[in-house]
């Protein structure tokens, strides 16, 4: 659930009681392994941690306008969430987190970044705060910028790779387009 807030602690004041204060430890051990060039505020709707354009002009690339976002914390509808894009962008940082996770016998329930979590017991805060402190902002910038640079190698070579497809295939397609809108009304 998105919130309008403008501030974590609005954001908090918002949380019923028993979640603000599951929220707030997670909190609390983020902050406490946060790199000092992340910084934190609400994003998306939620508590995030992010590289500020102070830090990293760029912003994120499908909105430059906003950071880089690092890591969020939310309370969703049906369970609370840590956000780690760390673990979602890089596979041995991934590995590194299951299996540490994994050691604390505790379950796992992960999306692709997404930790979710109904109670305080259910997460390993101790890996959470190994894993926000094994990412500084000037190593998780490199990984960023290596990996759009693949993506954007991966979709030029596609583009080559893709077949060019002549007038009259195109225009067969321009007219099934245009019966296909001369039906629906």
């Amino acid at each position: 659930m998105q919130s309008k807030a403008a501030t974590v602690e609005e954001y908090l004041l918002e949380l019923p009681e028993d979640r603000r204060a599951v929220i707030a430890a997670v909190r609390k051990v983020i902050l406490k392994n946060l790199d000092k060039d992340y910084e934190e505020g609400m994003l998306y709707g939620g508590i995030g941690y992010f590289v500020p354009h102070r830090v990293f002009p760029a912003g994120y690339h499908c909105d430059p306008s906003q950071p880089l976002c690092f890591a969020g914390l939310a309370s969703q509808k049906n369970h609370m969430a840590v956000y780690l894009m760390c673990v979602y962008g890089s596979e041995s940082h991934a590995k590194w987190f299951q299996k540490a996770w994994a050691k604390t016998g505790k379950k796992l329930d992960m999306g692709k970044c997404c930790i979710r979590f109904k109670k305080l017991e259910d997460v390993a805060l101790d890996v959470i705060g190994e894993s926000i402190r094994r990412v500084p902002a000037k190593k998780y910038i490199a990984n960023y910028e290596s990996s759009r640079r693949s993506a954007n190698k991966r979709v030029a070579t596609k583009s080559a790779k893709a077949p060019q497809r002549s007038k009259a295939t195109k225009l067969t397609a321009a007219t099934a387009a245009s019966k296909t809108k001369r039906t629906r009304k």
